[in-house]
């Protein structure tokens, strides 16, 4: 992150607080199969850690309180099929370590806000630290030895700007502590990367790709298979020893077109588990693809349409990114601190922000919802803290934040959601976001009950959002607080019996406090929405959990479009006048 910037918090497909008690760290010893006696990076990083705090705590004025480590272990493979061709397959392991130093003391450390002449936060800024693959002990402790020294002279120079600072600027709102001690955790419990048969997946995604070719409006399409494995090894001067895995594996289609007015249109699906056996069978997955290319062929002929506001219904995966996108960011507790930050629920607390049938939690200990795979699900965060529910709206109610190791006022101590990824500074992010509603409907209802609100309104027509690619939010106060959700589905639906109708051209538009209080009334079709968001602390895997939801009005906006024309000749395959067959 820029020190003069804030980007929007986005949230792809490819790729919450506690009430008013507080959660204390989890037991001093937890178990897990398998042993770390035998690791030779818990083994490194341990000694390390033991002589650098040793032989750098009282190194300068202010005493190093606090250090602690994380190695990213990643294995990845990929794989890029376009009608029956490979385009790309890869293989690679990585490894990347990030120091975590803390100078002066848990009241006053060197993360806390640097505040400039226009209110900008100046982020503790770090980089991305490739390191040895080999399990060989001498190389990783030079490679933790040369990034504890650059992390420690950053920490330094950066405490005296801090104190600087906090002499010459007005006194902050919220005087919590910078850091919250914790219990120190010990587990082990690595994964490996999963045996597959690359011959047989190349098969699978060249039949695939190819059920795209019979399709003469497609432009692009591309079937993609990517496994990674992911573990995380975390030592601390608090005592923890922490080694936890993660295994992503995703099957994903792509399919695009382009209008006769310039736009592109796309639809895509993809498929998250894991393990590569998982993975539905191609048949199911060629059902898939022949229903998505029916859909885009609808959007091709759509219309476009204006700018717009009135009822609408989110089906069940586009609500799941519709509360990611106004509600979660907003719950992340350091933005209740920060004074940059537009703070849209700081002040909300016990106070309703939504309708009352409506309960909120983030939890990324579950791994599964009704057996399927959650991909923002992890046993402990990048700050040695386990993960667990932390509850955020109890029937319509704020009930509290997303916490890392940054108290806030109210909320001294973290709830497990301290995240990143490699290089970047832990803030609290969202795992696995879970929408629950006291009061359901079945989905006919509901889509008579909008057709009641149209007609109620006086509205030509209504909306339906059935399928969501993401969207981005602006949450500091140097913008507007307003957020952007992407459909690439929409329906038109009207009163009077006409058939929904898919239209094109449209983002959803508006400010979370507006748009919380025009829910109506909720489904009981539940859905998964798995992505990857990306915010000041990196990108990380996250997942969303809501039923299909009926908003009394929402506002679209034009989106942008380019004024390029389709294709002059058709494919190769499709034209009837290619001699050269």
């Amino acid at each position: 992150m820029e020190p003069k910037s804030a980007p929007a918090k986005k949230v792809f497909p490819y790729f919450l607080p506690v009430s008013l008690f507080f959660f204390l760290a989890p037991p001093s010893y937890l178990s897990a199969e398998g042993s770390a006696k035998d690791s030779v990076i818990l083994s490194a990083m341990k000694k390390e850690l033991n002589r650098s705090f040793e032989g750098l705590k009282n190194a300068e004025k202010s005493p190093m309180y606090f250090l602690g480590y994380e190695i990213y272990d990643e294995k990845r493979y990929g794989l890029s099929v376009m009608l029956g061709a490979v385009t790309s397959e890869s293989q690679n392991h990585e490894r990347f370590l990030d120091a975590d130093v803390r100078l002066g003391s848990p009241g006053l450390d060197n993360t806390h806000q640097i505040k400039g002449e226009q209110g900008w936060y100046d982020w503790p800024r770090e980089e991305k630290t490739l390191i040895a693959t080999q399990d060989d002990e001498t190389a990783l402790r030079a490679d933790i030895w040369l990034k504890t020294e650059q992390a420690f002279k950053n920490a330094a120079n950066r405490l005296t700007r801090v104190e600087t600072n906090r002499a010459v600027t007005a006194k902050e709102e919220d005087p919590s502590d910078d850091f919250s001690m914790e219990k120190p955790s010990r587990f082990f419990e690595t994964l490996d990367f999963p045996k597959f048969d690359r011959l047989i997946w190349r098969s699978r995604l060249k039949e695939l790709s190819l059920a795209f070719k019979k399709y003469p409006f497609i432009i692009n399409s591309n079937v993609s298979l990517g496994i990674r494995t992911a573990n995380r090894y975390l030592v601390n001067s608090e005592g923890s020893e922490i080694a936890t895995g993660n295994r992503y594996v995703r099957l994903s289609y792509y399919l695009a077109a382009r209008t006769e007015d310039g736009m592109d249109i796309e639809r895509f699906e993809s498929y998250d588990v894991e393990r590569p056996e998982d993975l539905p069978a191609n048949a199911k997955i060629l059902e898939d693809i022949e229903q998505s290319a029916k859909e885009l062929e609808a959007l091709h002929r759509a219309p476009l349409v204006e700018p717009y506001s009135g009822p609408a219904i989110f089906r069940a995966r586009a609500a799941g990114v519709y509360f990611h996108e106004i509600l979660g960011h907003r719950l992340e507790g350091h933005r209740q601190k920060l004074e940059e930050e537009g703070q849209t629920f700081t002040k909300k607390l016990g106070k309703p922000v939504t309708a009352d049938f409506i309960s909120v939690y983030d939890d990324p200990a579950l791994d599964r919802f009704k057996g399927a795979f959650l991909r923002g699900s992890y046993k402990f965060d990048d700050e040695g803290v386990s993960s667990r529910r932390a509850p955020l709206i109890e029937g319509g109610i704020l009930k509290g934040f997303l916490m890392s190791r940054s108290p806030i006022r109210g909320f001294p101590a973290s709830n497990g959601h301290g995240r990143r990824s490699a290089g970047n500074q832990v803030v609290a992010r969202m795992g696995n976001i879970m929408v629950e509603t006291s009061k359901t409907v079945g989905y006919p209802k509901l889509r008579e009950m909008l057709i009641e609100e149209i007609k109620k309104q006086g509205k030509p027509y209504g909306l339906i959002f059935a399928d969501i690619t993401g969207g981005f939010t602006n949450t500091s106060r140097w913008g507007t607080q307003s957020f952007k959700v992407i459909p690439v589905l929409v329906y038109r639906v009207y009163s009077d019996a006409r058939p929904d109708e898919a239209v094109r051209g449209v983002d959803i538009v508006g400010t979370p406090l507006a748009s919380f209080e025009k829910i109506t009334a909720a489904g009981d079709d539940y859905d998964i929405f798995n992505g990857t968001c990306g915010a000041e602390s990196g990108w990380v895997p996250v997942s969303a959990v809501a039923p299909s939801l009926l908003v009394s009005e929402i506002e679209v906006e034009k989106k942008i479009k380019f004024s390029e024309k389709p294709p002059i000749l058709p494919p190769p395959f499709h034209d009837p006048l290619d001699k050269t067959k």
